[in-house]
């Protein structure tokens, strides 16, 4: 647990390199919830990127993290656009269609709504007490939930593998992409394990260019992008005000009740990677504050709601790198990227495969952070009590991995639900079984 904040600090190159290293990690899940949405990808980059300096200065630059686009929302978003538009859909190509896009800024108008009720919940957090809180919140409830999170993010990485190239360019192939796969994660153990000095600490970045360079031999890149050169200068995202309508807002704001369980997990998944609470320092009030901010920026700028990253704590668990400054380094690096295509379109270009591999570590670790804080908790399994709870939360965290639908514009998390069941149990059950 002393290998953590205060470790030895690099210059301003090295440094440049962490953050790429980080810029990667975010890359892929930030674009995919604009495009599955109809939402600007451009515009959610630099809400991230924006996003995530807004909340280090709100948490007094002490938290490791990185926001990105929030996944939780991407069902009400459609449901509200399609609400005011009037469009279906069913129908191919709704996402595009001028009614649709019509419709956003009132998604945005929920979104901000939505960032404001995280600041609500902040100031109950700051008045009742960090402590009183996190009380509803024992090992024995954050040890699964944590696991949880890492385990519900594992079939990302290998759908990245499975699926076919979005391309029609590139060969669909499935055991190209598998050794692709098997390439990136050798590369990236051997250079965790044997690597000296500062390359121990960028294993992500050179497994993704050995990744790449394999794939791109093995013709599994698609270079389609960087043709013509009509979208790889500069260009300014398509930023755009928003609007509210008290229907859209009825269907959006009820989202960020689950979420804020789930930022929980996040930040508690966090420090336990890095070995220090944030919940006490700079406070679970602070860190709530900083992504209800950081959410209504993109409300306001036409982004998709924003939060913790898991893909990013990851690469802290894999590179014992825990340095704040590079999550803000890389933040600037996506603020910047939004405003040049070239950029994002070698950002697009990594093959599915790649990122692929390196999920199935990232994501694997952060499970077994999990598994360390029941470890470190010296829960004793022997007794019914703790086997019920831990049991209960797995099983429901990730048999549940798509949630309950409520109503046709809610739906409570499997997260949620885990902790919930989590919760609920620890209170109820006798401490003595």
């Amino acid at each position: 647990m002393s290998e953590k904040l205060e470790q030895k600090q690099y210059g301003l190159g090295k440094n440049i390199i962490l953050g790429f290293q980080h810029l990667f990690a975010m890359f892929g899940a930030t674009v995919l919830v604009p495009l599955l949405t109809g939402m600007n990808p451009a515009v959610a980059i630099f809400c991230a990127g924006a996003g995530t300096l807004i909340f280090h200065l709100i948490t007094k630059g002490k938290v490791p993290v990185f926001l990105g686009s929030s996944f939780a929302f991407i069902g009400v978003i459609i449901i509200a656009a399609a609400s005011i538009s009037g469009v279906d859909t069913s129908a191919e190509g709704f996402l595009s269609s001028p009614a649709y896009q019509d419709a956003l800024p009132y998604v945005s108008g929920g979104i901000i709504c939505a960032g404001a009720v995280y600041l609500a919940l902040a100031l109950i957090v700051k008045l009742v007490g960090a402590d009183k809180v996190m009380k509803i919140f024992p090992p024995v409830v954050t040890g699964p939930m944590i696991m949880v999170i890492g385990l519900t993010l594992a079939p990302t990485a290998f759908d990245n593998i499975i699926n076919a190239p979005a391309s029609e360019a590139i060969p669909d192939i499935l055991w190209m992409r598998w050794v692709i796969a098997l390439v990136v994660i050798v590369t990236m153990v051997v250079i965790s394990i044997f690597a000296k000095g500062f390359f121990k600490l960028v294993p992500i970045i050179i497994a993704i260019a050995v990744g790449y360079i394999v794939a791109a031999l093995m013709g599994q890149v698609d270079f389609s992008g960087f043709q013509g050169g009509a979208n790889l200068g500069f260009q300014v995202p398509g930023f755009y005000l928003p609007k509210f309508d008290g229907s859209v807002i009825a269907i959006i704001t009820p989202v960020a009740i689950v979420t804020f369980m789930e930022h929980i997990g996040d930040i508690t998944t966090n420090g336990a990677v890095v070995g220090k609470n944030f919940v006490k320092d700079p406070g679970l009030h602070r860190t709530l504050a900083g992504d209800g901010v950081a959410t209504m920026l993109a409300g306001f700028m036409g982004g998709p709601a924003n939060t913790t990253y898991g893909e990013n704590t990851g690469v802290l668990a894999v590179t014992k790198n825990y340095n704040p400054l590079t999550l803000r380094i890389a933040a600037i690096f996506a603020i910047v990227i939004s405003f040049f295509g070239v950029f994002s379109v070698f950002l697009g270009s990594i093959p599915g495969a790649v990122m692929g591999g390196i999920s199935m570590l990232l994501f694997g670790m952060i499970a077994t952070i999990g598994l360390r804080t029941l470890a470190e908790a010296r829960l004793d399994f022997s007794h019914s009590r703790n086997l019920i709870i831990v049991s209960l939360m797995l099983v429901i965290g990730l048999g549940l991995s798509g949630g309950i639908q409520v109503t046709e514009t809610f739906t409570l998390s499997n997260i949620f639900l885990s902790a919930l069941v989590g919760i609920v149990l620890n209170a109820i059950l006798p401490s003595d079984i």
